[in-house]
């Protein structure tokens, strides 16, 4: 039994945590908790506990939240946030994901990062700010690892758009859930039978078959220059992966964007 720990942040009427238009940043993590939860309990063996007051009435203390989540003895927590530059209108944009700065990083938390942040870029369809490691709380006084994601400013023009737009929101709690799932190779339930008829074959759906060795030499050649690039951590799973024929095709699509974002590609015509 896998067990989560679902944080939707802060709550509704904590000060400062608000776009320009007065949106509340617990809106925007609830829906993404929300549509994660529902989605995570699609898979088998999977228990989830969230630490956060889901009316939003009350910011619980974040003492409160890794000692329940500590005392439950979770696998992983994960917080879902959203993000603010100015608090005034910018062009700035993007995700990050974070894990706890050395020297106490748990490295299973930089792998579950590695999992989860590609695929928040891909649904989000936004900049990839990268992978990074800070000292916050729910990261370091959570005895399981922990990442804290940033699904978007809501005081960018551009990445509010898609955060009033809920099929994102559902995109990016689906994705969160992915990348958990796959990391912790959790295995779906049973189709209906009457569902199954559209189903690709088990294990063919996701899974990433490049035709031949040169693309595979090409792709590993695009995480070497990726990974000299200093621009934010790579996962080490995504090289694992692509050469024991586990990459997914989710995994392939967030490499692509990230070797696009940093200009690998762009004088691909």
């Amino acid at each position: 039994m896998v067990k989560i720990v679902i944080d939707a942040g802060h709550g509704f009427n904590t000060p400062g945590k608000r776009s320009p238009d007065d949106e509340r940043e617990w809106t925007f993590n609830n829906k993404v908790a929300q549509y994660a939860i529902a989605k995570l309990e699609t898979y088998k063996d999977v228990e989830i506990l969230r630490v956060d007051d889901p009316s939003g009435k009350t910011d619980v203390p974040l003492n409160t939240r890794t000692n329940r989540a500590n005392k439950w003895k979770a696998d992983v927590y994960a917080s879902i946030h959203h993000n603010a530059l100015t608090g005034k209108w910018g062009k700035h944009s993007g995700i990050e994901t974070y894990t706890m700065d050395k020297p106490k990083a748990n490295p299973k938390s930089i792998e579950i990062a590695g999992a989860v942040h590609p695929r928040i870029v891909v649904a989000m369809g936004v900049s990839d700010r990268g992978m990074k490691r800070a000292n916050f709380h729910v990261l370091r006084e959570s005895a399981m690892p922990a990442i804290l994601t940033e699904g978007g400013f809501m005081d960018s023009t551009i990445d509010i758009l898609k955060l009033r737009d809920n099929h994102y929101l559902k995109s990016q709690g689906e994705a969160i859930a992915e990348g958990l799932a796959e990391y912790f190779k959790l295995e779906p339930k049973t189709i209906p039978e009457d569902n199954q008829t559209q189903t690709p074959a088990e294990g063919e759906e996701n899974l990433y078959k490049p035709t031949s060795q040169a693309i595979v030499n090409s792709t590993i050649a695009v995480l070497q220059q990726l990974e000299n690039m200093g621009e934010g951590p790579i996962s080490p799973l995504w090289r694992e992966k692509l050469l024991n024929g586990t990459l997914t095709d989710s995994d392939a699509i967030g490499l692509l964007y990230v070797a696009i974002d940093r200009g690998l590609l762009k004088d691909v015509t």
